[in-house]
């Protein structure tokens, strides 16, 4: 399925071919975005009745209200893993929205985990305070299978794992432990795992669930946390941030391999780097800005790019003034005297930090702006911190919404993210490749494929599919058919229809007319005589007729009464690309731990 690659890239350039995200107020990343472009806060003010914590801590005078809720933090369907539902109990939060997020992301880079063949490393920075605080357990004098199998749910160094396992993939796992710059980290260790050919692809990602989770802060002055909630990145008015959970997850492969995979590319990682302060920090946890500016210069250094060339500095932001004074100083250190001029912006305005994912909500901010050609404002900054020298350097503040015209002719961003205990990573990316040039679709007579656990499921993939194909008008009909013939498992409950062009797809996902084969189950009446066995399945012989509507339509029949259908082989000699299309609708239910 490989074609040849026409134009020349960096060997060391990464691709970020599927992204996955939840964050407060997103229960997806386009949501995540269309927050982000528009400004929108996702806070919310506690009433005391709704807090998890004692009250006589609720009464005290600098107990303040704020809370970044992650919906459906305590919810789960383990159904799509084969997951009993006393095993999801056991698992933390944190372990069950990284799976999900997990599926997520391969789902939306267009890859079942059944035909994935290769290696598929899986890097994820997680908080290993979470477990202990959902439920400790006891002190088991017995390691026999049930008591492994609960300490397999539980710790922090299962969940990568755990992931490969409930996914049925093979490769690396790591958990790793880097405080708030987690998922810098992962992305680093994935691709320098990808550049070293020990993986195919990776997964690297951060997820954060805090626990009690609807529940404020004390205030105290000179410290992180904000006095009345709300982050106010580069204003002279702020005082901090405030706590957050939420998970994001992407799915790397090398450059030239993504291209020659026909895959779909939000951006690339053009370099990354991490070091820590070590005993020259000033305060230990604050930036140390000659350590910070190391990091930022070989992240660009690695990635071959020139400070110039940066138009987008994604900053850590706490709005505490000092640490923010701090950080531009190091960046501007980093970037030097250059004569272009750099958007800078902090995501915590938006939905305060997220701890060891915070780095990926910037990462995934960043992804999104190159890929929209889009620069989101930084919300809470009205009064620009005049102890911040912005005028000496090459940043400004980015306060509206804006397209996205670099100077330099090309479109690349910053994205900084720092931890406490001295820990600094940087990420370089750069905007995806233009796409090659196709021949326009023709109106050949086209399998499309959903399959779903049960009917309900199988609805609101349909529902969803319809309400994606309106939203992207320029989307090409063999794109989606290839990405869903190719890249999603397949259940039970199974729908398809053979149609010739986008209009007729979605018509036959509103209604049961044309030529469609409804969901199936029954007792099997399809023709499969004149079909190949593969050992994928059953695959149209060569010829004339081979892709003839009668014939796809007999597949098709086949297909939903449950049998197995070489989809790569019906697909063989094409070049269809794949597209980010809804994933997968779960039907989450609430799990939560009261006890062993």
């Amino acid at each position: 399925m490989n074609e040849t690659i026409e134009r020349e890239y960096d060997q060391s350039d990464v691709a970020i071919i599927g992204i996955a995200c939840r964050y407060p107020g997103a229960r997806g990343k386009e949501q995540f975005w269309d927050n982000l472009v528009n400004g929108r806060e996702s806070i919310t003010f506690l009433d005391k009745h709704e807090i998890e914590v004692d009250q006589a801590l609720v009464n005290n005078p600098a107990y303040v209200r704020a809370c970044a809720t992650l919906d459906g933090y305590d919810e789960f369907d383990p159904s799509v893993f084969g997951i009993s539902d006393r095993m999801a109990t056991m698992m933390t939060p944190e372990h069950r929205i990284f799976l999900e997020s997990v599926w997520e992301v391969l789902e939306d880079a267009g890859y079942d985990p059944d035909r994935v063949r290769g290696e598929v490393g899986i890097y994820a920075g997680g908080n290993p305070l979470t477990p202990a605080l959902y439920s400790s357990p006891p002190d088991w004098v017995s390691v026999g299978p049930e008591v492994m199998d609960r300490s397999n749910a539980w710790f922090p160094d299962t969940m990568t794992s755990n992931a490969l396992f409930y996914t049925g993939l093979t490769g690396e796992a790591v958990t790793l432990t880097a405080v708030c710059s987690g998922f810098h980290y992962s992305v680093h260790l994935a691709c320098q795992s990808l550049l070293l050919g020990q993986t195919d692809m990776a997964i690297a990602g951060g997820v954060m669930v805090r626990l009690p989770h609807r529940r404020g802060y004390l205030w105290e002055e000179g410290r992180i946390m904000s006095r009345d909630g709300h982050c106010r990145p580069f204003d002279a008015k702020g005082t901090g941030s405030r706590l957050a959970s939420g998970v994001a997850t992407f799915l790397l492969k090398p450059l030239q391999q993504a291209i020659a995979d026909r895959d779909h590319i939000y951006a690339t990682v053009k370099g990354s780097a991490t070091n820590n302060n070590g005993a020259s920090a000033v305060s230990y946890g604050f930036a140390q800005p000659e350590r910070l500016s190391a990091c930022i210069a070989n992240a660009m250094h690695v990635g071959g790019v020139a400070p110039d060339t940066v138009s987008m500095y994604e900053a850590n932001g706490f709005g505490l003034p000092i640490t923010d004074e701090l950080e531009v100083r190091a960046a501007h250190m980093a970037f030097g005297k250059q004569t272009g001029t750099c958007s800078i912006g902090s995501v915590k305005g938006n939905i305060g930090h997220a701890g060891v994912a915070a780095g990926g909500s910037g990462a995934v901010k960043a992804a999104f702006a190159l890929y929209h050609r889009t620069l989101a404002p930084t919300i809470n900054l009205t009064e620009i911190n005049e102890d911040i020298d912005f005028p000496s350097t090459p940043f400004v503040p980015q306060l509206e919404a804006a397209h996205w015209e670099p100077e330099s002719g090309i479109r690349r961003a910053g994205i900084t993210a720092l931890g406490g205990g001295g820990y600094n990573a940087h990420l370089v990316l750069e905007e995806p490749p233009a796409p090659s040039t196709r021949e326009p679709g023709t109106a050949a007579p086209r399998i499309a494929i959903l399959s779903a656990l049960d009917d309900r499921a199988l609805a609101r993939k349909r529902t969803e599919l319809r309400e994606w194909i309106d939203r992207h008008p320029d989307a090409r009909l063999d794109d989606i058919c290839f990405s869903l013939n190719l890249g999603r498992r397949i259940m039970a409950r199974r729908w398809a229809a053979v149609v010739r062009t986008k209009e007729e797809l979605a018509t036959a996902l509103s209604t049961a007319t044309g030529s469609l084969v409804a969901a199936g189950g029954g007792a099997r009446s399809a023709d499969v005589s004149g079909f190949q066995r593969t050992d994928d399945g059953l695959a149209p012989n060569t010829g004339t007729e081979a892709r003839s509507e009668q014939t796809l339509f007999r597949l098709a029949q086949a297909f939903v009464e449950g049998e197995r259908v070489d989809f790569a082989a019906l697909h063989e000699g094409e070049r269809s690309h794949r597209v980010p299309l809804p994933t997968y609708p779960f039907e989450r239910r609430r799990f939560w731990r009261t006890d062993w």
